[in-house]
C-alpha cells in the first residue's frame, strides 16, 4: 500500500451521521497519510452522479464548531499527522460572501485525496474516484499526479452508513448563559477578533482554538504570540520554540486554514496585549484556563473607556494517555516534558576522540542536579569523569593550577595549612566576570589535560569489554568543552529553585546563591546547544526514568552507528 506525505480528505456524510465513523476513518487515513492530512467538510456532497460536483457553502453552526472539535480531539490519537480542516466553505449567518473562484494554494499540495463518500457496492468505483480527483483540484492546489481513495472504514460492501447518534456532541463554545442552545443554531460573525498564546508545537487544542477564532473573524484575526516576560513562568522554558519559529508555523495554519482573513501576528509582552487597547476588536476566544484573563481584559478595557469584547469560551481537549506529572489535556507541556532524554540534534563526529569511547558532556546550571544525574548514568554503567573532582586536584597543593591561582588571587585566599579555600575563592569570582574569566583561563585548560588523560585510561581498561563503545560511555560535566564530546546532555530546572537548592546546599544568601548563577551560562545558553536535556525538577523516581530513557536510547544510537572503514 502507497503512502502518501500530505493528503485531502473530502468528508461528505452528514456530521451527526459521521461522528460514530469518524475514529475508523482518520485511522484509515493515517495509514495512506505521514504528514500532513488536510480536511474538507462538504456534507450532502454526491460523487455518483454524471455532473462535476461545486463546491457550495457550509453554515457554521454549534453543530458544525462542535465536530470540528470532535475531529481534532479523535486526530489527536494520531500525533504524527499534522490534521488541518479548511475552513474556506464555512460561512456564518450574517457574512455569506461567494466563494472564491479560483483553487486554493495549500502550504502542502496533496498527493492523495480520500472521501468517505460509498457506492453501492463497496467498490473503488472508479467514476466517483475521478469525480472525486474533479473536486479536489477544482478547489485545492494539488499535485499533478493526484491519486484518490474512497474510505469504508469498518463497513462491508453495500452496508448503508449508521444513523445519526442519539447523544449531542459535547459543547465547544460554553455558552454565556445557561439558556440552552440548539446545535443547528447559527453562530454569529464579527468583523474583527483576536486570540492569544504561547503556540509552542502547534498541537490540536491550538487548532480548535485558532479554527473558532478563523470562524468567528470575517475580516481580520488579531493573533497574540506570548514572548519574552510572559514564558518565565511556562514548564520547561527553555524547550520553547523560538518565538520566529512559533509564529512561523502558526502563520502557516492560519493561511491553510482560512486564507480570506486578514492576519496581524504580533508579539504579547504583558496580559493584555491587542485585545486592551485596540477599540476595533469585537471578541475575544479563551481557553477554560484563560477565561480569567479574558474578564481581565475586559475590566481593563471599560476602565480605559473601551467597550467590553464578546468573550467565547473553548473547552479544553482532554489528554487521554497523560502519563505521571503530565497535565490531563492536550497541553505544550506535556510535550515539552515528552522530549525530556530525547535526541534533539544529531551527534557529533569526533574522529580525534579515541575510538574505544563516547564521551557524553554533562553540563547544567549549579543546583540543577547534574551529580545526582551522573550518579544515575554511572548505575547504569556509564564512566563518570567528574569536571569538580579535576578541578580540586588542580589546584591541590603541588598541583598544575595552584601555584598560578595563587599569583593571580593572593596568599590571602589559603587556609593556614597552605590550600585554598574555595569558599574565599568562590566569593571572589562568582558576580565578577572579569575575575572568573582569570581563573577559568588558568584552570579549564589544566582540567581538560587531566580529563583527555582519563578518557584514555578508561578506553585502556575497556580493552577486555566485548562492546566498549556502549558499556563505556563517559560524563564530563565541563561548560563550553563540547570539541571534547560527541554529545552535550543539560540538565535543567528553574532559577528560583536552583536559588534554593544552592542555599541549601552551601549556605549561602540567596542574593549570593544568585550572583553565583548570573555569572554562569543560563539554562537556556546551554540548551541551545545540547543534544539531551534532563530536569531533577520532579520526585527522584521520575529523573531516573528520564535518565533510563536517554541511556536507553544511546545505546541504540551507539549500536546503529556505522562503524568507521
Amino acid at each position: 500500500m502507497a503512502v502518501f506525505r500530505s493528503g485531502l480528505l473530502v468528508l461528505t456524510t452528514p456530521l451527526a451521521s459521521l461522528v460514530p465513523r469518524l475514529a475508523p476513518i482518520l485511522t484509515s487515513a493515517a495509514r495512506l497519510v505521514n504528514h500532513t492530512l488536510y480536511v474538507h467538510l462538504q456534507p450532502g456532497m454526491n460523487l455518483g452522479g454524471p455532473a462535476q460536483p461545486q463546491s457550495s457553502p457550509v453554515q457554521a453552526t454549534f453543530e458544525v464548531i462542535d465536530f470540528i472539535t470532535h475531529l481534532y480531539a479523535g486526530a489527536d490519537l494520531h500525533r504524527h499527522l499534522d490534521v488541518r480542516i479548511l475552513l474556506t466553505n464555512i460561512r456564518t449567518k450574517s457574512f455569506l460572501p461567494p466563494l472564491p473562484s479560483s483553487v486554493q494554494n495549500l502550504a502542502h499540495p496533496p498527493e492523495v485525496v480520500l472521501t468517505d463518500f460509498q457506492t453501492l457496492d463497496g467498490s473503488q468505483y472508479n467514476p466517483v474516484k475521478q469525480q472525486l480527483e474533479r473536486y479536489a483540484t477544482s478547489c485545492y492546489s494539488c499535485c499533478p499526479q493526484l491519486s484518490s481513495v474512497l474510505l469504508y472504514p469498518d463497513y462491508g460492501p453495500g452496508m448503508l452508513p449508521v444513523q445519526p447518534l442519539d447523544v449531542p456532541l459535547p459543547s465547544t463554545i460554553r455558552p454565556a448563559s445557561p439558556v440552552a442552545r440548539s446545535a443547528k443554531q447559527p453562530v454569529r460573525g464579527h468583523q474583527r477578533g483576536a486570540v492569544g498564546g504561547t503556540f509552542d508545537r502547534l498541537h490540536n487544542a491550538h487548532k480548535v482554538l485558532l479554527s473558532v477564532a478563523c470562524i468567528l473573524a470575517q475580516e481580520q484575526l488579531v493573533v497574540g504570540v506570548a514572548d519574552k516576560d510572559l514564558l518565565k513562568s511556562k514548564l520547561l522554558p527553555e524547550l520553547l520554540q523560538p518565538y520566529t519559529e512559533r509564529v512561523e508555523h502558526l502563520s502557516e495554519f492560519l493561511v491553510d486554514i482560512k486564507p480570506s482573513l486578514s492576519f496581524d501576528l504580533i508579539p504579547l509582552l504583558d496580559p493584555y496585549g491587542p485585545a486592551g487597547s485596540d477599540p476595533s476588536l469585537e471578541f475575544l476566544v479563551v481557553s477554560e484556563e484563560t477565561y480569567r484573563g479574558g474578564m481581565a481584559v475586559n475590566r481593563f478595557r471599560l476602565e480605559n473607556g473601551l467597550e467590553e469584547l464578546t468573550l467565547y469560551q473553548i473547552q479544553l481537549l482532554k489528554d487521554l494517555n497523560p502519563k505521571e506529572n503530565e497535565e490531563d489535556k492536550v497541553s505544550s507541556s506535556s510535550f515539552r516534558q515528552q522530549m525530556l532524554g530525547n535526541l534533539l540534534r544529531p551527534p557529533h563526529k569526533r574522529p580525534e576522540l579515541p575510538p574505544g569511547c563516547y564521551v557524553i558532556g554533562l553540563t547544567g546550571i549549579s543546583g540543577s542536579g547534574k551529580s545526582s544525574v551522573a550518579q544515575r548514568l554511572k548505575g547504569l554503567g556509564a564512566y563518570v569523569i567528574d569536571s569538580d573532582q579535576l578541578g580540586h586536584r588542580s589546584y591541590a597543593p603541588g598541583g598544575p593550577a595552584y601555584q598560578p591561582v595563587v599569583e593571580a588571587f593572593g596568599t590571602d585566599i589559603l587556609h593556614k595549612d597552605g590550600t585554598i579555600n574555595r569558599k574565599v575563592l568562590g566569593s571572589r569570582v562568582f558576580g565578577n566576570k572579569k575575575q572568573l574569566k582569570i581563573l577559568t583561563d588558568i584552570v579549564w585548560p589544566v582540567i581538560a589535560k587531566l580529563a583527555r588523560e582519563e578518557v584514555d585510561q578508561a578506553v585502556a581498561e575497556g580493552e577486555s569489554c566485548p562492546h566498549p563503545k556502549s558499556d563505556h560511555p563517559l560524563s564530563l560535566g565541563l561548560p563550553g568543552w563540547q570539541n571534547m564530546v560527541h554529545e552535550v546532555w543539560t540538565v535543567v530546572i528553574p532559577e528560583t529553585e536552583a536559588v534554593r537548592r544552592i542555599v541549601e546546599r552551601d549556605g549561602l544568601s540567596e542574593a549570593a546563591a544568585q550572583s553565583r548563577l548570573q555569572s554562569q551560562m543560563s539554562g537556556q545558553q546551554l540548551v541551545d546547544q545540547s543534544h539531551v536535556v534532563l530536569s531533577t525538577l520532579w520526585e527522584p523516581h521520575v529523573t531516573q526514568r528520564q535518565v533510563e530513557k536517554a541511556w536507553a536510547l544511546l545505546q541504540k544510537r551507539i549500536s546503529e552507528a556505522p562503524s568507521d572503514p
